[in-house]
């Protein structure tokens, strides 16, 4: 059971952390800073920040940190906005999964087992009502929950805006970072306090993409009580707006992992 925690945590954090880089695109610096907004400005200058593409596909470097072991994976990565993300190992299609507004799939041709489910036990094991615009949000730069103006209280530091609810959820705090040059999300943090757990998702650096400002590095710390999980991605070859294909089959005779 600990191998499939670890390999749909490793899956989940594909979606929920976004890093880009290629040689066509700008990586988009720091400006002169404003800090003068309101609430309500804030936002609609982040809203105005939000990309717009059908498709996205990229090669992406994930490095996962766990204590002293440090591994390494490259993942083929497809998106079709608003419908679906293909995860494909490389060189070859070992691990494979095809996320949807609906389901998340995949099977393991290592050990020949399958998942083919909902969010809720994803959601259970973050800790977080998990969907697949959540998801999305967080693969973009976008505020997990969204932002509204009259739903957040507002305060600045020296290098960011701060945005956290007026009213916290009970089972979890949110706190959102924005910069204050390019007003995107520098970084969204979640914490459970009686759970012992946080979730902190850093976007270090964003970049141009086909006139598009998309993430280009990030972070994600996962702690729960004693033990911390690391990850470190980047895309590479990057492009947009391509005709993409998303085959997913599960192979007959696999064995059905149940959760």
């Amino acid at each position: 059971m600990h191998y499939i925690k670890r390999l749909i945590f490793i899956i989940t954090s594909l979606c929920l952390v976004f890093v880009l880089s290629c040689k066509s695109a700008k990586t988009i610096h720091s400006g002169e800073a404003n800090l003068n907004l309101s609430t309500k400005q804030l936002i609609r200058e982040n809203a105005k920040q939000t990309p717009n593409f059908k498709t996205l596909s990229a090669r992406v470097k994930l490095d996962i940190n766990q204590g002293d072991k440090v591994d390494a994976y490259t993942i083929n990565f497809r998106m079709e906005k608003d419908k679906q993300i293909l995860l494909m190992s490389t060189p070859i299609s070992v691990v494979k999964a095809l996320i949807t507004p609906d389901k998340v799939r995949f099977y393991n041709k290592l050990d020949n087992t399958y998942f083919d489910g909902d969010y809720k036990y994803l959601s259970d094991l973050l800790g977080i009502d998990l969907d697949f615009q959540k998801v999305q949000n967080l693969l973009l730069g976008e505020a997990l929950f969204g932002l509204k103006a009259n739903a957040y209280n507002m305060s600045t530091n020296d290098t960011s805006y701060i945005l956290q609810p007026k009213e916290q959820e009970a089972l979890f705090e949110l706190f959102y970072l924005i910069n204050p040059s390019h007003f995107k999300i520098s970084s969204q943090q979640i914490s459970q306090p009686q759970q012992q757990r946080l979730l902190e998702v850093d976007y270090l650096k964003y970049q141009e993409v086909d006139k598009q400002i998309l993430p280009q590095q990030i972070k994600i710390i996962a702690v729960e009580a004693a033990e911390q999980m690391i990850l470190e991605l980047e895309f590479k070859a990057v492009s947009l707006n391509e005709d993409l294909r998303f085959p997913f089959k599960i192979p007959s005779g696999f064995k059905e992992i149940k959760l």
